[in-house]
């Protein structure tokens, strides 16, 4: 058999590389662009209905898949534990029910730039959550990116074009980003021992959020038939910015580890002011810009430590194969 050269292997993989980065960017755009059909959406559907049966269809896609998988393997993998379970359960409502549900209301209220950049200070939400319940330490980086980030946000939120006063919706925003950083922090503890793959782990999560998201719309009673736009909306949302996206993203998890992809994720506050800009008529100020680079300067230095760890991680866990990272911003 023909050996190929270093050279000649050195390329083939350089070009591996780079068709995983342009698919990551490809996610990276899917999930931008979700805002913008959320915003579409919501001028027919409520909020909390357009999150569950966005998800709803989202997870039945990925239980097919997860079923099918299942059937093919040599080996089942091994049930959640008791103790997991628990976790799994409180991950769900937190990561889809109060994150992705609260997201969709708070996309209701507020401008999809606004809410993108509330979004931007869940790295802060986790490393807080994780100082806390986690025991670990904050460095002085990080610290200094937390201070960066605050004077970012009064510079963001001193024009009141960025928001239009809605308190609410930054308040619920707020919330959603808290419940997604709770989701990172238990997906972090659940996946040490490696025992749940990320497509299985997803699957039970977002369908305990989805039970969660029902159980709200049912509460608020607000229910609505799906136009031909809007059910073309949440076809879309569900099969290409979920389900699609997460194969994929996976899918570049396995030739690129995951901190080198945290400033090509965190660009997403770019991505998505452009796309509102272009799509959604929303005015971008000087200052709002400038709030924004700063809290993007702030999120990166939040993650550094975090990065540190998941090297250490990915090095511990690469004779098991995992392939799946919790994301560091709630995905639309």
């Amino acid at each position: 058999m023909r050996q190929q050269s270093p050279s000649a292997s050195a390329r083939h993989l350089d070009r591996g590389r780079g068709l995983a980065y342009a698919a990551a960017f490809l996610v990276t755009v899917l999930w931008s662009s979700s805002f913008v059909f959320i915003k579409w959406g919501l001028v027919d559907i409520p909020p909390l209905f357009f999150a569950t049966t966005r998800y709803a269809l989202a997870f039945l896609i990925l239980l097919a898949v997860e079923v099918g998988l299942a059937s093919r393997r040599e080996t089942r993998g091994h049930p959640p534990r008791k103790g997991q379970t628990a976790l799994l359960v409180i991950a769900g409502v937190s990561g889809y029910t109060v994150a992705q549900g609260f997201q969709f209301v708070g996309l209701y209220y507020l401008p999809a730039v606004a809410t993108s950049f509330v979004l931007n200070f869940t790295p802060f939400f986790a490393l807080l959550i994780g100082v806390t319940t986690l025991g670990e330490g904050a460095s002085l980086t990080q610290i200094g990116g937390l201070g960066l980030s605050l004077v970012g946000a009064y510079a963001f939120f001193s024009d009141r074009v960025a928001w239009g006063g809605q308190w609410l919706g930054v308040a619920v925003v707020v919330a959603s980003g808290i419940g997604w950083a709770i989701y990172v922090v238990l997906v972090r503890a659940i996946q040490r021992d490696g025992a749940i793959d990320s497509l299985r782990l997803t699957t039970i999560t977002m369908g305990v959020g989805v039970a969660g998201m029902a159980a709200m719309t049912a509460a608020s009673g607000e229910y609505a038939g799906l136009t031909s736009s809007g059910l073309a909306i949440v076809i879309w949302l569900a099969t290409a910015n979920t389900a699609f996206a997460f194969f994929l993203w996976n899918w570049v998890l396995r030739a690129i580890p995951a901190y080198e992809l945290t400033m090509l994720q965190d660009l997403m506050l770019i991505e998505i002011a452009v796309f509102a800009f272009l799509f959604l008529g929303e005015e971008i100020t000087p200052l709002m810009l400038g709030g924004m680079a700063l809290v993007l300067l702030g999120a990166l230095a939040a993650q550094i430590r975090g990065t540190r760890v998941e090297r250490a991680a990915l090095r511990r866990s690469a004779e098991v194969g995992r392939t799946g990272a919790p994301q560091t911003q709630s995905q639309p």
